[in-house]
């Protein structure tokens, strides 16, 4: 392995052909291609605790405690969410820490965030901590421009606080912040090369997490570095010869790839994947824990976690934290699996499947809905009906069922006089009762 020391630079390289600032990022091709190489085992790890935290009202530690106990359930028997930090500064984080590490759970594995200062790796070993992260920033923007000094300067101090982790014990983690604005092979190769051989010095694997701080990452082929994500895992594995299962990815959603690249960075050699319950963290958030959970499951096949339980996370944001979750977000959103056209309606009384991203009723206890407006036709109105009564097989009303043709009169005339909000359940339920008598007393029936 070569190492390409330019550390010593004097001068900040700022990538002005690819980042100019008076105009969007350049996406830049330079041709190269590299292949693909999927660990055989890869897994999530979580920072709800850490960045997701500095995104929102602090946590209380009740709430900490919950929401680890959500965490636990959904890594599952195999403990696909592998691990989660957080900060240790305060009592409060502390007395999070210790209510968490109570529950004794093996997944996730319960890990700190440290400042890159020598005396906070205490802190880690009092709490009992086996891991630490530690600020390593890597691009000129950050060494030069906010920390005031040169990549050799940067580099030592960095490795300064690496080797104060490891002879207290501790893995450290190195987050390599805005990898996707640096040089490569000036500074995050040759820092890599050094963190690998302290590694094979100690006997404790020294863990990379690149960090896509200003979300530049693009999944293209032939991209050029620093922001090809295939490249950059291509670079660290064959240049300094890390193995996968000491890489993670993180990254935030600044240019709507967020989750694009995450998947990307598992497929060219990262075994971890860094995310937040529904995405929260800085600016645009993190990767949504619930985005990568199922884009694991399609990579992997593995069913072995519970996924309805995301349903219980969106729930416990929204009752205990007062969280009101967009209604477009994908698996969580009221309206992620609601249609309001009439047409599309119309196939999902025929087949449910044809509207369906999968079974939402049975994998995320979500059943499909209907929006009900002027705009949702008989077959809108049908299907909603069928759903809130729970009428199957040949209980079902059609479509043409004279009440139903009646149910919709009553809908479009609410639009008359310029309504341009939906119907709610129970209004709807209102006029299912005056339209569709006879369900209700089947119903009161049968009871």
């Amino acid at each position: 392995m070569n190492e390409h020391i330019h550390s010593a630079r004097q001068e900040p390289n700022l990538l002005r052909e690819h980042f100019p600032y008076d105009r969007p990022p350049l996406i830049v091709f330079d041709g190269v291609d590299v292949p693909m190489d999927r660990p055989g085992d890869i897994f999530i790890t979580d920072t709800t605790f850490r960045d997701g935290q500095q995104a929102r009202t602090p946590y209380t530690v009740k709430q900490i405690t919950e929401l680890f106990d959500l965490l636990h359930r959904l890594s599952g028997p195999k403990g696909v969410i592998r691990q989660t930090e957080f900060f240790l500064y305060s009592e409060k984080d502390r007395q999070a820490v210790r209510a968490c590490q109570e529950r004794g759970y093996e997944f996730p594995e319960i890990t700190a965030w440290i400042r890159a200062v020598a005396k906070d790796f205490q802190l880690v070993k009092e709490m009992g901590i086996r891991e630490t992260g530690i600020l390593t920033s890597c691009s000129d923007y950050h060494i030069h421009m906010k920390l005031g000094m040169n990549r050799e300067q940067a580099m030592e101090q960095y490795l300064s606080i690496v080797r104060a982790a490891l002879d207290e014990g501790i893995r450290p983690r190195c987050h390599l912040e805005d990898v996707t604005r640096a040089d490569v092979y000036g500074f995050v190769v040759p820092f890599v090369q050094r963190l690998v051989r302290l590694s094979e010095e100690s006997g404790i694997p020294v863990k990379v997490r690149l960090c896509d701080t200003m979300g530049y990452g693009v999944g293209y082929p032939g991209a050029a570095l620093p922001r090809s994500v295939p490249r950059l895992l291509h670079a660290l594995r064959t240049e300094t010869g890390i193995a996968s299962a000491q890489l993670e990815w993180h990254g935030h959603n600044d240019f709507y790839k967020v989750l694009t690249n995450a998947a990307t960075a598992w497929l060219y050699g990262c075994s971890g994947v860094n995310g937040t319950l529904l995405g929260f963290g800085e600016r645009t958030g993190n990767t949504p824990i619930e985005g990568l959970l199922f884009e694991y499951m399609g990579l992997t096949g593995d069913t072995s976690v519970d996924t309805r339980i995301v349903t219980e996370i969106a729930d416990y944001f929204e009752r205990e934290l007062g969280y009101r979750v967009p209604p477009m977000t994908p698996f969580v959103g009221k309206s992620f699996n609601v249609t309001a056209a009439g047409i599309h309606a119309d196939g999902i009384i025929k087949n449910e499947e044809i509207y369906n991203i999968f079974d939402t009723d049975k994998l995320l206890n979500r059943p499909l809905g209907v929006l009900v407006t002027d705009k949702a036709g008989t077959a809108g109105v049908a299907h909603w009906v069928n759903r809130q009564l729970k009428l199957t097989g040949a209980a079902r009303i059609d479509k043409r069922a004279e009440g139903v043709q009646a149910m919709y009169e009553w809908v479009v005339a609410q639009y008359e006089d310029g309504r341009t909000t939906s119907l709610s359940d129970d209004e709807l339920l209102e006029a299912a009762r005056r339209y569709l008598p006879e369900l209700f007393r089947a119903a009161g029936a049968s009871s």
